[in-house]
């Protein structure tokens, strides 16, 4: 089971500890019951995600983890990973991580809210995925398909555009190896 603290800027300035942790039910609810009707109402790709879906299918099966983050008992960012098919498109054949889905909270969106409530979610669980790499053995590699919306966010983070899927109608990204010559933490503030 996990449940690792970290800390995110919260929109008064100050640092605050987030948990991210094993995905629950609790998280479930909160995305059904408040973020939904929003996700909704702006019109976003992500609003109709079944995460109940994926959940039961990191239960289930050992290639899927489903992960959350927490501030304050209240969900700020759900993830969905496989760890197991995907390979590079970068670096042929190397296994990686494939982020199957990410999204935080509307309240956390800079596309939605200029100035966010907590200031990196998704970045946080992209470094937490990028993490899980590592502990895998895959060095880092991280690879996910992006919707329209946040192609801007994953090219923000230094993430190598690998063109548009026309197999999944999106753009792919990757990233290759951590840095060898620092350590995890150092590399990544985590």
């Amino acid at each position: 089971m996990i449940r690792q603290r970290a800390e995110l800027l919260h929109s008064n300035d100050q640092l605050v500890e987030v948990f991210i942790c094993d995905m629950e039910e609790r998280h479930l609810s909160d995305f059904n019951t408040i973020w939904r009707s929003m996700l909704e109402a702006l019109d976003a790709d992500d609003a109709f995600w079944d995460w109940a879906r994926k959940k039961r299918l990191a239960l289930s099966d050992e290639r899927y983890e489903a992960y959350a983050i927490e501030f304050e008992d209240l969900t700020q960012g759900l993830m969905w990973l496989e760890t197991q098919w995907h390979r590079s498109q970068w670096v042929s054949g190397q296994p990686l991580v494939y982020v199957a889905a990410l999204a935080s909270t509307p309240w956390n969106r800079r596309l939605v809210n200029p100035a966010p409530w907590l200031q990196g979610t998704g970045t946080l669980l992209l470094q937490f995925a990028r993490k899980r790499s590592v502990d895998l053995g895959y060095g880092g590699r991280l690879g996910l398909h992006a919707l329209p919306g946040s192609e801007s966010f994953y090219e923000s983070k230094n993430m190598l555009d690998l063109g548009y899927d026309p197999d999944a109608e999106m753009t792919y990204f990757e990233y290759g190896l951590v840095n060898p010559s620092q350590s995890w933490e150092e590399e990544n503030d985590f």
